[in-house]
């Protein structure tokens, strides 16, 4: 077990201890560890290195121990306890399935074909896109894994987009800023700026029940893009400018109920890049672009 574990109190020690059998609950096991190492103000890199270590003798896909990282910067709360808040409702499956049903086979084809600006083989790459969706030299924070996350004016940026995995979906207000505990970060709620974008992300399903799920979604609020994850999801980019806070929580909680992933609300949390290259070598390649609506 990595070193860090012995300096933990027991209640965050014992549950580093309790890696479930292979296949039995490892990625539920992932979030609650990464939840109780943050509990302890561990910085991200500290808590990837100490996951890595613990499960070295597990069969962890790419990219599950960055996402249970990321992951357990939205499910903090006070005390010790390990257990995420209750913001949202959950999954609502029957309403999920009347939605795909509605959709009447309108999938991941049909969300490419209605894109307004057409994304061929020479399309727009992650530097075109990000111009577009954050004009000017704004800060940003983009990683290429998450303990390698910073944030940088966008023409530092230039040219290195395309490496990268992740992109916070608001520009930041500081280079760095204070988490709860104290610590200085490159990500953290005290330097992100007002939200921008919200991220609608799905893990289950096919693409197409996404992409109908999507589709509906686009009729309640500015949908700007949608890419492929590299891995077996769509995340879709909504605009937020214009819309109250009221609103934005409104419309995400539908979003929940329909399935999507509720850690995305958190606003500095990194979502995947546009057109960026995943972990395992695969393009997060873009789907659909309404850049009108920016």
């Amino acid at each position: 077990m990595n070193t860090h574990a012995t300096e933990l109190p027991t209640w965050a020690s014992d549950i580093l201890a309790a890696v479930p059998a292979r296949g039995g609950g490892l990625n539920r096991w992932l979030l609650r560890a990464a939840i109780a190492l943050r509990r302890c103000g561990r910085s991200d890199q500290d808590i990837h290195a100490t996951l890595t270590a613990v499960t070295s003798d597990q069969p962890i896909k790419h990219g599950e121990i960055e996402r249970a990282v990321d992951r357990s910067v939205g499910y903090m709360s006070d005390g010790p306890s390990t257990q995420p808040r209750r913001r949202w409702c959950g999954e609502d499956v029957p309403l999920r399935q009347k939605i795909i049903r509605a959709a009447d086979g309108a999938g991941a084809v049909e969300l490419w074909e209605r894109s307004p600006y057409r994304l061929l083989g020479d399309g727009p790459d992650s530097e075109e896109l990000v111009d577009m969706l954050f004009p000017g030299n704004p800060l940003l924070c983009c990683a290429k894994s998450l303990p390698d996350a910073r944030t940088a004016p966008r023409e530092q940026w230039r040219g290195k987009l395309s490496k990268c995995q992740f992109i916070v979906p608001s520009a930041m207000s500081a280079e760095t800023g204070l988490t709860q505990d104290g610590r200085t970060s490159a990500r953290c709620l005290d330097n992100v700026g007002p939200r921008q974008y919200l991220v609608v992300e799905q893990d289950a399903g096919s693409f197409d029940d996404q992409a109908g799920v999507l589709l509906h979604l686009a009729e309640k609020a500015p949908m700007v893009l949608v890419l492929h994850s590299g891995g077996k999801s769509l995340h879709a980019w909504f605009r937020c400018r214009g819309a109250s806070d009221e609103q934005l929580r409104a419309f995400f909680g539908y979003a929940v109920r329909l399935g999507a992933d509720p850690a995305t609300w958190t606003r500095c949390q990194l979502v995947r890049m546009p057109e960026g290259t995943r972990d395992n070598g695969a393009r997060q390649g873009v789907l659909y672009f309404n850049r009108e609506i920016l």
